[in-house]
């Protein structure tokens, strides 16, 4: 029986998992054991800044009081009743976030995988039975460089060869165009015509290296799709829930809080919204398909589903996390911080010639490292900020994302930047 009172090194923690676990992840060598807020600590107790938040599923910091109380108080009373009957938080949870994010239905699931696949589902079968389109020839448009999970149909549709290579045969049904290319969109709309469903687009590719569209992409791409009879599918997994300083990443740049204040010329409302990660702060696998009638009246019993999915946790603890992201005003505090941290980090670039740009949105932005994609000087500048207490993560080779928790104040954030400019030039100098 393995003992939860053994006090274990980080060197043997990280062996334990080279020996029994799949390496399907390269991890910092670091072993955190706690979280609090804007902090982590490892099992020795040293501690970071987590400039990563899970990958944006810690919007609302590690263990934000108010949703461990949930978690804690629904764990104590009832957990599951899978889907065969009601539940008294199901109900609740589906009414407070459709009306937070303006939709009709929302069809809960767990993962963001789940939901990117719950999505693609809902569209062909809409393009079926509303479009007309024939029984098998649906047609999904999706972007070069794109990340929407690992399920077999979604890396059909990847062009990362890490994700794709070696797990064909591969999903039929998907059209490729570069991303930010409205004319690649266009010409794809009027090549394939009726046969198309939807189009699945992420308003910032994060996994990318956080590639941020021209400011009229998004509304553009939606008016294209509208005008074909397509459905605009948004994955706001890693964008949404505040990251990019407003509720969602395709609100532009409206004023939001938690109930949005949309103004008609920033916000591209989509037919389906999918969202993940924040959607619970970290607390617990939950997300989320939203859409209207004429769209989600179409699944009937028996035809999606999940045991988890809408359970009461996963229920209660999503109001929580929705609530806290609204009185807290994170979207605004992630909008103020994140200009501040451009800015800074533009000052840093023009010290340095390890940079060659910072961009991004609210706080989800990135460093470009003046190196190939196949270095591995993201990867070293990455383990010497840890060794200066901050934890960020390469993407792409040459890229380092950064993305704290929402809650992050200005003077911690000052800090972080202290930590990441003595990092650069040291390294520069080394």
């Amino acid at each position: 029986m393995l003992s939860t009172t053994k006090t274990r090194s980080s060197a043997e923690l990280m062996h334990l998992e080279d020996q029994y676990g799949a390496h399907n992840y390269h991890p910092l060598p670091v072993v955190l054991s706690r979280g609090d807020g804007v902090y982590v600590w490892d099992v020795e107790g040293r501690r970071y800044y987590d400039f990563l938040s899970a990958y944006s599923a810690l919007n609302q910091g590690h263990c934000h009081p108010r949703l461990v109380e949930a978690l804690v108080e629904q764990a104590s009373r009832l957990a599951l009743t899978s889907r065969a009957f009601y539940n008294d938080q199901l109900g609740p949870y589906e009414q407070y976030i459709t009306e937070y994010f303006g939709f009709q239905r929302i069809l809960p699931m767990n993962s963001g995988a789940e939901a990117v696949e719950t999505a693609i589902k809902i569209c062909r079968k809409w393009g079926y039975e509303s479009k007309g389109i024939p029984e098998g020839e649906a047609k999904i448009i999706v972007c070069g460089k794109n990340f929407h999970g690992r399920t077999t149909t979604i890396i059909s549709f990847s062009s990362d060869p890490d994700a794709k290579a070696s797990f064909g045969p591969y999903t039929p049904g998907f059209v490729s165009i570069a991303y930010d290319d409205l004319s690649a969109l266009q010409a794809a709309l009027e090549t394939h015509g009726q046969h198309v469903a939807g189009f699945l687009v992420e308003p910032i590719q994060g996994e990318a290296g956080v590639v941020v569209p021209d400011d009229s992409f998004l509304a553009a791409a939606a008016a294209l799709c509208r005008k074909h009879n397509v459905l605009f599918m948004a994955d706001e997994i890693q964008t949404g829930i505040g990251r990019t300083g407003s509720l969602l990443g395709v609100c532009g740049n409206c004023t939001c809080g938690g109930h949005c204040e949309r103004q008609p010329e920033t916000y591209t409302r989509p037919d389906i919204l999918i969202l993940g990660k924040a959607l619970s702060g970290g607390m617990y696998p939950v997300s989320a398909v939203l859409a209207d009638d004429p769209i989600m009246g179409l699944i009937k019993p028996g035809q999606h589903g999940s045991t988890f999915g809408g359970n009461p946790i996963g229920s209660h603890v999503a109001v929580a996390a929705l609530e806290v992201l609204r009185d807290e005003k994170l979207p605004q505090n992630a909008r103020r911080l994140g200009r501040m941290f451009r800015e800074r980090m533009r000052k840093l670039v023009e010290k340095t010639e390890l940079l060659s740009l910072v961009r991004g949105k609210g706080l989800l932005n990135a460093l470009v490292i003046n190196d190939s994609p196949e270095s591995s000087t993201a990867w070293d500048i990455c383990v010497k900020m840890a060794e200066n207490g901050l934890l960020a993560k390469p993407t792409h080779g040459n890229i380092i994302r950064f993305a704290p928790p929402l809650v992050m104040t200005e003077e911690q954030l000052m800090e972080c930047c202290e930590i990441i400019e003595k990092t650069f030039l040291e390294f520069d100098k080394a």
